[in-house]
C-alpha cells in the first residue's frame, strides 16, 4: 500500500472494526503511522483480532488497542473509551462505521423490530459514539475529525431496503448538523457515501438477499443480479474496500482540511 498521508502522533476510533471497510480503513491509518482503537461488538472479537493483525503487518511498529462495545448503549460506548489507556491517549480522528444493514423486503412488508434495530445502531449508535468522542476532544483542547459512514441508499433510495435507506439518510443529515455544532470547536465532521463495494461480505450478503427478494428490478438467481448491480455502475465494476479507504483518510487528513459537512460518494459514477 502507498501511504500518501502522515497521521503519526494521531490517535483514530475505528467503530465497526471488525467489517471488510472498517478493517481496510484500519489498515491504511495504522499504516500511515496513526494509533488505532478497533472497536466492535464483543461477540466479533475474532474478527476485531483479524483486523489489529493486519495493522501490525501493514506497520511492525503500529500500536493497536481493541475494545467491544455496542454503540446503541451511550453508557457502554462512555465506558470503554474510559478504558482506552492513558498512555494511548483520547481519539482526535474517528471513523464512525459501525452499521447494520437489515432485513431485505419491501416498505409494505418490513417487520417493525428489524427497522428499530437498523435505526438504533446506524442513527443512534452513529450519534452515541460521536457525542462519547466529542466530550473526550473538547476535554483535552484539541480539535480532531469525523468520518461517518452513510450510503448511496441514504441519497437515491434502495429497494428492498426502507429501514437502511431511511437510517443512512440521517446519517448525512446528522453529519451536515454536527458540521455546523462542531466547527468552533476545530471538529471536521464529514461522511461517505458506498455504492456497490466488493468482494466482501457485505456485497455477497446484498446480492443474495435481493435475489431472494420479490422485487421488478432484481432477478432472482445471485449471478444475475450481480450483473444487474454493475450494470447501474458507470464505471462497470463494483468498488473495493481499499478505495473507500482511500477517501476516508484523505477526508481524516490535513488535506481536508477546509472540507466539513461533505458527504462525499464512491459510487463508481451512480448518483
Amino acid at each position: 500500500m502507498t501511504v500518501s498521508h502522515d497521521f503519526g502522533g494521531r490517535v483514530a476510533l475505528v467503530t465497526g472494526a471488525g467489517g471488510d471497510i472498517g478493517r481496510a480503513v484500519a489498515v491504511r491509518l495504522a499504516g500511515a503511522g496513526a494509533t488505532v482503537v478497533l472497536a466492535d461488538l464483543a461477540s466479533r472479537a475474532d474478527a476485531v483480532e483479524d483486523t489489529a493483525r493486519r495493522c501490525r503487518d501493514e506497520r511492525t511498529s503500529a500500536r493497536v488497542h481493541t475494545v467491544a462495545f455496542d454503540v446503541t448503549s451511550a453508557s457502554a460506548v462512555d465506558a470503554a473509551l474510559a478504558e482506552v489507556p492513558t498512555d494511548v491517549g483520547p481519539p482526535d480522528l474517528l471513523f464512525n462505521n459501525a452499521g447494520y444493514q437489515g432485513r431485505f423486503l419491501p416498505v409494505g412488508e418490513y417487520p417493525p423490530d428489524d427497522a428499530a434495530r437498523v435505526l438504533a445502531v446506524n442513527v443512534v449508535g452513529v450519534l452515541n459514539v460521536l457525542q462519547a468522542f466529542v466530550r473526550s476532544l473538547r476535554a483535552d483542547g484539541r480539535g480532531g475529525a469525523v468520518v461517518n459512514t452513510a450510503s448511496m441508499a441514504g441519497v437515491g433510495g434502495a429497494a428492498n431496503m426502507p429501514a437502511y435507506a431511511a437510517s443512512k439518510a440521517a446519517v448525512i443529515g446528522l453529519t451536515r448538523a454536527a458540521a455546523l455544532d462542531l466547527a468552533p470547536h476545530g471538529i471536521r465532521v464529514n461522511a461517505v457515501s458506498p455504492a456497490f463495494i466488493g468482494p466482501g461480505e457485505m456485497w455477497d450478503r446484498q446480492v443474495a438477499e435481493q435475489a431472494a427478494a420479490p422485487s421488478q428490478y432484481y432477478a432472482d438467481d445471485p449471478a444475475t443480479v450481480e450483473q444487474q448491480m454493475i450494470g447501474q455502475v458507470p464505471l462497470r465494476r463494483v468498488g473495493s474496500v481499499e478505495e473507500v479507504a482511500g477517501v476516508v483518510a484523505w477526508l481524516l487528513s490535513a488535506d481536508a482540511s477546509y472540507v466539513t459537512g461533505e458527504n462525499i460518494l464512491v459510487t463508481g459514477g451512480i448518483g
